[in-house]
Parts: C-alpha cells; sequence; structure tokens
C-alpha cells in the first residue's frame, strides 16, 4: 500500500489578509464567485477595506443557510452565468463546505476564507452535504484539498473564544488519532499510509496546543491577536487539517460521533465532543498516568470539556453511554482503527472511566 499525503495548495495567514484577497486569487482566474453568509458578506468587506487594488473581481452572492444540493446547483449557476473562474467560500463550515463542492462540480478553483477556526475543516478535501431540511444527505469525498487557504487572524481575534477553543479540541484529537492509525497500519482518509511527514506534523499540532492554548485563548478573551493566537490558529487549520486527513482518524471522531446522537449534546460543539472522545481513545489505550494527565490538564485549562456533565448529559446516563459506544462501533467507524480489538462494552467502559476520571480531576485544578 502506498502513502498518501494531501494538502492545500497554498496558506496564507495573517493581520489583515483579507485585503490581499483579490491579489491572492488573481493568481487562479480573474473573476471570483465569493460565498458568504448575508452578515459574513458584510464582514470580509469591511475587513477587505484599504485594499491597494483589485485585481480579481469579486461578485458576492449570500448563502442561502444549508449546504444542500440546492444550494451546491444555485452557487453553479450563478458562477456560471456571472462568468467567473474561482469559488471562494468565505465563514463558516457549511458555507465552506459548499464553496468546495460547487467547485469540485465545476472543475474550477477553489480558496477557503475561515471566519473562524472552530475546526480543521477549512483545509480537507471533503464537503459534508444536507438535504434541504437539515438531514445528512452525504460526505462528498472531493479529489484534491482546496487551492488556498487565507486567514485573516484579526477576524480570528474578534471571533468568539468558544470557536477558538472548539477548534483547540478538534485539532487536540490529532496526533493521537495519527499515532493510532500508524501503529494500527489503517488507511488515511485518502485510502493510503500516514508519511513521516503527516504523523510530525500531528505531533507538532500537539505541542503547539500544549504550549500556546492558553494564552491563546486568554488573549482572544480580550480581543487580542497575539503570537500564540496566531500559533493557535494555524494549529486549529493547517496543522490538525493535514494531521487528520494524511495522519488517519482513531476512536476520538468516532465517540464524537456517538455524542453527536445524544439529544442533550445539541448544543455542544463539534470539537467539543471530539476532545471528550479523545480522553475515551486515551483511556481505550491505557496511556501512562502522565500523558492522562497531561491530556486532562490541557483540557481543563483552555475549558474543553473532561466529563459528560460538562457536555450536557446529566440524564439517563448508562442509556447514553451505551448508545455513545454502539454509534462509535457501526461498521466503517473509525474506532476499528485502534491497534486492539474493540467492543461495546470497551468503549463503553472507556467512556465511563473518563468521565469519572475528569470528575475527579476537576477539583483543585485552574
Amino acid at each position: 500500500m502506498s502513502i498518501i499525503f494531501a494538502a492545500p495548495g497554498k496558506y496564507i495567514q495573517g493581520r489583515g489578509a483579507l485585503r490581499s484577497l483579490s491579489e491572492h486569487v488573481s493568481k487562479l482566474g480573474k473573476k471570483a464567485l465569493v460565498i458568504a453568509s448575508e452578515l459574513g458578506v458584510e464582514r470580509i468587506q469591511n475587513a477587505m477595506q484599504g485594499a491597494d487594488c483589485a485585481p480579481c473581481a469579486l461578485h458576492f452572492v449570500p448563502f442561502d443557510g444549508e449546504c444542500s444540493m440546492t444550494e451546491i446547483e444555485r452557487m453553479q449557476r450563478i458562477f456560471r452565468e456571472e462568468a467567473c473562474e474561482v469559488v471562494v467560500g468565505a465563514g463558516g463550515g457549511k458555507v465552506l463546505d459548499t464553496a468546495k463542492a460547487a467547485a469540485c462540480f465545476l472543475n474550477a478553483p477553489c480558496v477557503i476564507v475561515p471566519t473562524a477556526v472552530s475546526s480543521d475543516a477549512p483545509c480537507s478535501a471533503l464537503s459534508v452535504i444536507y438535504h434541504d431540511d437539515g438531514s445528512l444527505d452525504r460526505r462528498l469525498p472531493l479529489p484534491k484539498s482546496p487551492d488556498m487557504i487565507l486567514i485573516d487572524s484579526e477576524l480570528i481575534a474578534n471571533a468568539p473564544v468558544r470557536l477558538l477553543v472548539a477548534g483547540m479540541g478538534d485539532a487536540f484529537s490529532t496526533y493521537f488519532e495519527a499515532r493510532a492509525c500508524h501503529a494500527s497500519a489503517s488507511d488515511n482518509i485518502h485510502g493510503g499510509k500516514s508519511s513521516i511527514a503527516a504523523r510530525g506534523i500531528a505531533r507538532m499540532c500537539y505541542d503547539v496546543l500544549l504550549r500556546d492554548g492558553r494564552k491563546a485563548k486568554q488573549a482572544v478573551e480580550h480581543k487580542l491577536c497575539t503570537q500564540a493566537v496566531e500559533n493557535i490558529i494555524e494549529a486549529n487549520t493547517l496543522l490538525s487539517g493535514i494531521g487528520f486527513e494524511s495522519g488517519g482518524k482513531g476512536a476520538a471522531h468516532s465517540i464524537g460521533d456517538g455524542l453527536n446522537t445524544i439529544s442533550q449534546c445539541k448544543r455542544m460543539m463539534h470539537g467539543e465532543k471530539v476532545a471528550f472522545g479523545t480522553l475515551v481513545q486515551l483511556m481505550m489505550e491505557n496511556v501512562i498516568d502522565a500523558e492522562l494527565e497531561e491530556a486532562y490538564c490541557f483540557c481543563a485549562s483552555v475549558g474543553l470539556p473532561v466529563t459528560l456533565a460538562q457536555l450536557s448529559i446529566t440524564e439517563d446516563v448508562p442509556a447514553c453511554i451505551q448508545k455513545i459506544a454502539e454509534v462509535a462501533l457501526q461498521p466503517g467507524k473509525s474506532t476499528y482503527h485502534m491497534p486492539f480489538p474493540v467492543s461495546t462494552s470497551s468503549v463503553a467502559d472507556a467512556i465511563a472511566a473518563a468521565d469519572a476520571y475528569g470528575a475527579a480531576f476537576l477539583p483543585g485544578k485552574f
């Protein structure tokens, strides 16, 4: 089996980077369709004020609210009517997934402009498609990662701090899942084995989180864009994005999928659920005390959940744990990438153990 490594074509990050959006996009085409929410259009245009020139024309189209085939087809139609050459997605997950899918079907270059770094999805060669009613349609694998990622750090520093923390939760899983996949010789999401580079990037992602996560959270609480914030933006987006796609996924994300089915968790963000899933995975692996303590310490320090109660699961807890474990072991789930046999009972016990450890860990910590 071959090694497969995937990454975006170009990554741009910095203060005021949006003022250079037109200049960077002009390398890919003369006119771009820019997809963003109505509020997002205003935020992007405000952030672009002061740009010296506009070598690429930007046609803004408000997003209709759902990443559905109806919306993707609407964007393709506007793209053709306006004679655009590039698709730009600016905003959150569903906007970005719509842009990636539309660009794929149009065979056009794709530029991604996240307005928050709450997950590692911006770099990925994947779009999650929903029906018009909001129910899941399918996960659409794309032939390549976006051609360009552009992140304005000032925009991120002024977004709600919970979004940055949720992104740290998603990134937190990257190293441990890549490590498990390598140990079990499992494939990454592109159907190949992980490279030395992918595993090194995944480890670097974790190291940056440990070093700068708490400092970055405190800075963003005060709308400050420090070097720690810059580092966490890169870790949440680029390092985690490459690390999870090219390194592979383990039990953490499957536990997160299980948490998605619990009604009490509906208001929890993806990264918050994946962070707890990572603690469960470490319990499954029976890692040494020092590593487990370090992981819990990090989560507590930045405000990621370490107990089921912090995920709003306070009623019918045993039944919820059983359901989470069952979902995590559905056919095709990445729980099976762990380098040892797994079962519903072993996963359920690990969930309960992670919760109990977190409850005992919290008093007196941070």
